[in-house]
């Protein structure tokens, strides 16, 4: 049985070592039969990036002809081989871990970067090359190419650049000033571009790009104008992440039997699912590394996580924030609104941002949220996309932000303590006094003016995303169910233990409609009355059913 590579991004050791490999080598034919040679592709962080980079350097690598049997003979390509393969001497770059702590750290670090993947690329091969530590990034990579054109000069280069943007996203994200001055029209990454499209000329055959947001592209493009865009190119909307098929066939491998299968594929598909890159796309995809978290602690300890995202993938989803104060307040909070309570928002995807803007608008956010991936494409309308969030782990990274907004509007913090009296009282008792304590807190302490959006919805969603929080419950709503649901379900995740579920229905009432209230709460417990005819509900042994009628800021609460 094959071990579950999660961690693992080192294509040679993956299939030395004897980790499950899920074949994405069908795409080496595809992209060498692009007439492009130098092409980008964008994906979320963690999505198999730089994995699947490894294993194009292992294919092309003039010095692991040796080993192409070993490392390919049960991939698709290793039955099909291309001509170019392993044609190519492999110059790599990764920007991933770039100090950003300011502007001369994030030069430096980029520097060092470009000098130390050099010299891996001049001892490995051989090259007589020296490297002058006070040159700047692009004359060392100017210098190589001279010198490789001289030693090697019926030989050429493939250049592989993996998470092209990442130092850049990290600045953009809160240090807007410094980014700018280093991606600008005379900033150091403009200026090694340049060089690596004057490389092109001579000894550079290919290139293949990776990143997450085009953020940069800019200053990419503006002086290396020779690059494909494949990002929203449907027939690679497959090559990262994985598919339904690809995953049934990862679980299957571990000797995991139909039952629990059955169990498991729900839970992850409603977590790690939903991600579709382009509109013509028929296939939406799963998150390959929070796959891999899942059932790496399942197999290694018989039972789902308790956290159902890794701590390490959380915080860089949870860095959501960064992003969204770029964007204008009423904007922001207009995005946040829509896409936690399951609206789509129709937009034009941007394909390429401008550096110099101190704000975004709301289609420039929404399309840098579609690339993160806490939006993706659900649809398509009036020569437009549809983007929604993708899946429960991306809904409860967006949930959590909500409530540190308003906290942060409303002068009011809901301490750990507070949480956990709030869920004993829901698991334990059946109880939402203390819930919906905090939500009155909020209500009196959010400013007068906010009371004028004040709807059915806006209180729903308070409630909706401080129960996201609650690990122990699966939160069921019908914000992100079309059909005729409760407003809030809360089933406990482990049925085994007797904890009650919670089922709420809200309503609201304007000022100067306070005699309704009556009316409403009676329309609330008659739909209360019919949802408990839903089988998932019926089959709920322990459960409390309340509404909840919000009369402007003040609530009447009825256990029904």
């Amino acid at each position: 049985m094959k071990e579950i590579p999660y961690g693992i991004s080192n294509y040679e050791e993956l299939i030395e070592e004897n980790y499950y490999y899920v074949d994405k080598t069908n795409y080496i034919e595809k992209l060498e039969g692009l007439p492009q040679k130098r092409v980008m592709f964008l994906r979320p962080r963690k999505f198999g990036k730089t994995l699947f980079t490894s294993m194009l350097e292992n294919y092309y690598d003039i010095k692991k002809e040796d080993k192409f049997e070993i490392l390919f003979k049960e991939t698709y390509i290793g039955k099909n081989p291309t001509k170019m393969k392993n044609s190519y001497y492999i110059l790599r770059f990764n920007f991933s871990a770039i100090d950003t702590d300011n502007k001369e750290n994030t030069i430096k670090g980029f520097r060092k970067e470009v000098a130390s993947s050099i010299k891996f690329f001049v001892d490995n091969y051989g090259l007589d090359f020296y490297i002058n530590d006070d040159d700047e990034a692009e004359n060392i990579l100017s210098n190589l190419f001279k010198a490789f054109y001289i030693q090697k000069r019926n030989e050429k280069i493939y250049v592989i650049i993996d998470e092209y943007d990442h130092f850049a996203n990290e600045l953009l994200g809160f240090k807007t000033e410094e980014f700018k001055n280093i991606i600008s029209k005379n900033g150091k990454v403009r200026k090694w571009y340049e060089a690596l499209k004057r490389g092109t000329e001579s000894v550079v055959d290919r290139i293949f790009v990776t990143g997450v947001a085009p953020i940069t592209l800019d200053s990419m493009t503006s002086g290396f104008n020779i690059i494909k865009d494949l990002t929203q190119d449907p027939r690679f909307n497959e090559m990262m992440g994985f598919t339904e098929e690809e995953l049934i066939k990862i679980i299957e491998s571990q000797e995991i039997d139909r039952k629990k299968q059955k169990e498991l594929l729900p839970i992850m598909k409603e977590n790690y699912d939903g991600y579709k890159f382009s509109k013509d796309a028929k296939t939406r995809l799963y998150n390959s590394n929070m796959c891999l978290y899942f059932l790496d602690g399942y197999t290694s300890f018989g039972k789902i996580p308790e956290e159902l995202v890794d701590t390490n993938i959380a915080s860089d989803y949870s860095k959501i924030g960064n992003m969204l104060r770029l964007c204008k307040n009423e904007n922001r909070l207009d995005i946040i609104e829509k896409t936690v309570s399951g609206e789509a928002i129709l937009t034009s995807l941007i394909r390429q941002f401008s550096p110099e803007k101190d704000e975004f608008e709301e289609t420039e956010m929404v399309s840098m949220l579609y690339y993160l991936g806490y939006l993706t494409i659900t649809g398509e309308r009036l020569g437009k996309v549809e983007l929604s969030i993708p899946n429960q782990a991306i809904r409860e990274i967006y949930a959590e932000y909500f409530i540190k907004i308003l906290e942060e509007d409303a002068n009011l913090k809901i301490g750990e303590s507070d949480d956990d009296e709030i869920l004993e009282e829901i698991a334990i008792e059946g109880k939402i006094d203390k819930i919906t304590n905090v939500l009155q807190k909020y209500l009196n302490n959010l400013s007068n003016r906010d009371y004028i959006k004040f709807d059915e919805k806006y209180v729903k969603l308070i409630f909706y995303c401080i129960v996201m929080n609650f690990r122990m419950f699966w939160v069921k709503s019908e914000m992100e169910i079309e059909r005729n649901y409760p407003d809030i379900l809360l089933i406990p995740k482990d049925l085994t233990k007797n904890y009650y579920s919670i089922m709420v229905e809200f309503k609201y009432l304007k000022k100067g409609e306070e005699n309704r209230l009556k009316e409403k709460q009676k329309e609330a417990r008659d739909q209360i009355e019919r949802y408990s005819n839903l089988e998932e509900v019926k089959s709920l042994k322990n459960i409390r059913k309340y509404t909840v009628v919000t009369v402007v800021d003040k609530l009447y609460i009825e256990e029904i």
